[in-house]
């Protein structure tokens, strides 16, 4: 039986930050990450321009910047009976020092991370260590269960225990916390494909008949995703991948030319896409932030942002308790009270997505509900610059940025 004062579950952006933050700040933390490494093939490897702010704050920005990235600052779709590509976000054209989204392998920012917090003596990483219980006692969260790769297993008992841990936390287990589901109305499929130096550049977005592609410049390669309808993986799949690569060449006809470049299906990831979040973030000495608390839909590629932000704010409203040794349920209690607004906002933007956009479009309608009414929309966007600073702000942004505590800065 170990012990330490804080345990967070999942070695994520989440977990990593708040770890960092904590550890900076004289408290005890320990790490603990299923994986031997974090040279995994992740999705979301954006860094917002607020996540790009708090490596300012914290004295990381150079560092940062010397890791090799994308950046990228305009939103684009196709519009019109030609599908002629229009700037619908500039995030370029935001004020403040960070106007891009950096693209960055997402192991690079984790190993940049940890790195940082082992200066910290009060910080430990255990790789390759699982979460498989929570200790309960007095009706108290006082630690976890774990197993490690080689299938040792043994206890940690915490004074906080932070699920970090995504979508299928361990935390979700517990009928108390209330996992609430909405609607979500597609899939997605991700693989990549070849870029040339003339191809457009930024976030990009394709249209076609019941199909819609978003595709992030990675530099030398596309980052693709192929939004299907909920639940149609096998039915796609069983129609072959030739009609799949030429129904996505209709969509991005500047892509036909190396549609041939995915040749199997294993090349291609299906992520089931869901929304949903905890109605209780929290009990006596757990608390649950990220992912764990709130699963995003990959609209505007803000998950990741989110859970940063979510970090943050935890760290700020938990140095004191956690270094006085005594964590309340009010303590906790206040973390959701301050990111769960933000949270709401943010997914009831992306369910208005879902249903005025992507619903119609895969439905083989038209978005916004007729062909002038998004012809008009698209104009009031693409033509005015304030209304046009709105989804590359809310992209950049969201609606809430947290500031670290003071305790951890250098």
């Amino acid at each position: 039986m170990e012990r330490t004062t804080c345990c967070v579950v999942g070695g994520g952006p989440a977990g990593m930050v708040l770890a960092l933050l904590l550890a900076r700040a004289g408290v005890e933390v320990t790490v603990l990450e299923k994986h031997g490494d974090f040279l995994r093939d992740f999705r979301g490897d954006t860094v917002h321009p607020t996540t790009l702010s708090l490596l300012d704050d914290i004295g990381l920005a150079e560092r940062f910047a010397r890791l090799p990235q994308r950046r990228v600052t305009t939103v684009q779709l196709p519009i019109g009976p030609d599908r002629t590509l229009v700037t619908v976000g500039n995030i370029g054209a935001l004020h403040g020092r960070y106007n891009y989204i950096a693209m960055v392998p997402q192991w690079d920012l984790l190993d940049l991370l940890a790195d940082e917090a082992r200066r910290e003596p009060s910080f430990h990483l255990r790789m390759g260590t699982g979460a498989t219980g929570f200790l309960i006692e007095g009706g108290r969260v006082r630690g976890v269960t774990h197993r490690t790769a080689d299938g040792a297993t043994g206890e940690l008992r915490a004074t906080l225990t932070v699920a970090c841990d995504g979508r299928g936390s361990l935390a979700r287990t517990l009928p108390e916390l209330g996992l609430r589901h909405f609607p979500c109305p597609m899939d997605a499929w991700w693989f990549r494909l070849p870029r040339h130096h003339d191809d457009p550049s930024g976030l990009v977005g394709g249209l076609g008949d019941r199909f819609f592609t978003a595709l992030i410049d990675r530099g030398d390669y596309w980052q693709c995703a192929a939004l299907i309808p909920k639940g149609t993986d096998a039915e796609r799949r069983a129609e072959g991948l030739e009609r799949f690569m030429t129904r996505f060449a209709e969509a991005a006809p500047w892509l036909a030319d190396r549609s041939h470049a995915v040749t199997s299906w294993d090349e291609v990831k299906l992520l089931d896409v869901r929304l949903d979040r905890l109605r209780r973030w929290h009990r006596p000495g757990l608390l649950c932030i990220g992912d764990a608390a709130h699963a995003m839909s990959p609209v505007g590629g803000i998950g990741i942002n989110l859970a940063v932000q979510d970090a943050v704010a935890a760290a700020r409203h938990l140095v004191r308790p956690l270094r006085e040794g005594r964590v309340t349920l009010h303590d906790v209690r206040r973390v959701q009270c301050r990111r769960r607004p933000t949270t709401v906002a943010t997914q009831g933007l992306q369910q208005l997505a879902h249903t005025r956009i992507i619903e119609p479009l895969l439905a083989g309608g038209t978005a916004f509900g007729n062909p002038r009414r998004a012809r008009r929309m698209t104009e009031l966007v693409t033509e005015s610059r304030w209304l046009n600073r709105i989804p590359a702000y809310f992209i950049a942004y969201g609606a809430l940025r947290e500031r670290p505590p003071a305790e951890s800065l250098r």
